[in-house]
Formats: structure tokens, sequence, C-alpha cells
């Protein structure tokens, strides 16, 4: 779209924390030798912890949360799968890949008639929080029916955390967590689902042996351990947010949304703020059916930072 942009290119199109964890030197083994079924436990360990899931037979590893949605929409008998919008499209394909009949809503009251529900939450793209008590008492509305709440947790290491169900997964309720987007390692392919322990067993089985690559278990397991880092990164991605509100709102953006590692805005302009910024090496996401967003990541470098000022002072 822009072949004359500056380079490096500067990717705000994403979610993903721009400064990931680093990396620890890893022994050849963890390519050279598919990962040990201990191993694959260690990492549930820790995730199971991590995340507050009641217990690591509740947690399914899995390369990346993606591969997931299918098999997880497939825990319930084909039916009427409604996903809480507007979202993340690839929940609506998932479902409909599992066979169920899927739709987007807006209206929260509407997933208690699913045979199949999905909330994400934080919401991707508005930042929207659904309380937990809402979300418990919607899980067990569609358990007594024998439907299945799931709850996309994928931007929660940077929401509240009161609002997050992980801890109560099972009786109707799945969780999904990210590991890429907080830890800035989407490439790695990781991800966990949270469900009852024999809705656990399902998933595992359908997986299959060596579901997850040793690297990623080897660097999953140290990460999520690692608390100081963690605790350090959150502080730095909210100071990182805050800047970004400034810049936007300094060039006359109305900020109507977001989470910590993403910010939506809205404008009349969007699409020529869009094509200015393309011009200038700096990509965001713009949405087909809502012409007047955009969201905006966070810049991973000062350079960055710099750039993406200079470009919206020229819109």
């Amino acid at each position: 779209m822009f072949p004359g942009a500056p380079e490096p290119l500067i990717d705000l199109s994403t979610g993903i924390n721009p400064s990931p964890y680093p990396v620890p030197h890893l022994p050849s083994e963890a390519f050279a030798r598919l990962p040990e079924s201990s191993a694959l436990d260690r990492l549930c360990q820790v995730a199971a912890k991590a995340y507050a899931a009641p217990s690591a037979a509740h947690v399914v590893a899995a390369p990346g949360a993606q591969m997931l949605l299918p098999l997880v929409a497939a825990l319930v008998p084909p039916g009427r799968g409604l996903v809480l919008g507007p979202t993340y499209s690839e929940h609506v394909r998932a479902a409909a890949l599992a066979g169920h009949a899927a739709a987007e809503t807006t209206e929260l009251a509407r997933l208690a008639d699913a045979d199949l529900a999905v909330v994400v939450n934080p919401n991707n793209p508005d930042g929207r929080v659904v309380s937990a008590n809402t979300l418990l008492a919607l899980a067990e509305r569609l358990a007594h029916r024998r439907g299945l709440l799931v709850v996309d947790e994928a931007f929660m290491d940077v929401g509240p955390a009161d609002a997050s169900v992980s801890d109560r997964a099972g009786n109707g309720l799945v969780v999904l967590r990210s590991f890429g987007k907080f830890f800035g390692l989407a490439g790695l392919r990781l991800g966990f689902a949270i469900a009852a322990p024999e809705q656990a067993a399902r998933l595992r089985a359908q997986l299959g042996p060596w579901p997850v690559a040793g690297p990623a278990i080897a660097i999953g397991s140290v990460a999520l351990a690692d608390a100081a880092w963690i605790e350090a990164t959150r502080r730095a991605v909210s100071l990182a947010a805050q800047r970004l509100d400034h810049v936007l709102v300094g060039a006359g953006l109305e900020i109507v949304g977001g989470t910590p590692l993403y910010r939506l805005v809205r404008t009349n302009s969007a699409s020529a703020v869009f094509e200015r910024l393309g011009r200038s090496g700096i990509v965001v996401r713009r949405f087909r059916r809502a012409p007047t967003w955009l969201r905006f990541g966070l810049p991973g470098s000062e350079a960055a930072w710099e750039r993406l000022t200079a470009a919206l002072g020229e819109v």
C-alpha cells in the first residue's frame, strides 16, 4: 500500500507488547528432541499458578490460543453460537467450524439463549469489561441447559484482576489465555485453555502428543514464573499507555476505549489519518465495519514514539 514509506516500518496495528520478555538461553535439546511430557506438565503447573486456575489438571497448553478456538467450541454439540461483539472475528469463524450456527450480537442478555456463548474480556478493540459476577451467572445459566460460556482473557494480563474468571473454570465455563500478547512473544505460539478436568482431558486428546514445541515450553515455564518481570511490565505498559493517550489527544483524536496495550480512537478523518501514517511508515488498525475507528498499539522505541508524534502532527 505504501511503497515509498520510510523504513523500518513501525507496526502499531497489533495489541502485542513491543518490549518482549528477554528470551533465556535454551539448551540445544529444546530444539533437537521432542519435549518430554514431564516438561509440559511443569508448564501447566506454572500456568495454573500464574492464571489462578484451580489446578494444573484444569490447564491445557496449545500452540497459540487461536488453535484452541474450534476445539473448545466443539465441547458442546452443534447449536446456536453467539459472540458478544464487535470483537475478534475469529471466534465466529471457529464456532462455525465446530458446526454451530454462529453470529455476533451486541446484547449481552442474548447470550443466555445460546448453546455456545463467547465473551472477549477485556474486549478487543474497545476494551469493554464484563464483571466476573455477570459472567459467572451467565455460565451457571448455560450450564443448566448444558451450554458453554467461553471467556477469552487474551488481554487480562493488563486488565482488572477482579474481572478474571480463570479461577472458576468448569461447570459450563472455559477460559482462554494468550501468552504472546503480554509477553511480547507472539511468534512463539503459546496459549492455554482453563476448563473442567474432564473437558481439559478431551482437549488434550484432540491436540495429541507434543502439542507445544520444546522452546515454547521452556520459555513459557520461565516467563510465567517471573513475577518481578510481570509486575514491572504491567507498570511500564500502563505508563506507555498514558503517554500514548497524550500523543493521541494532542493530535485531536478522541479515545473511546482500549486496554493498556492498545487504544481505540474515533475520528471522522480516520481514512486520512490511516493514509498519512502509512506514508510515514506507520501502520495502525482500521475497521471495515467501523470506518471512524482506528486502533493504535504501543511504539517500541523512542525513535518510534518520535516518528508517531511527528506524523500525527502533520495530519
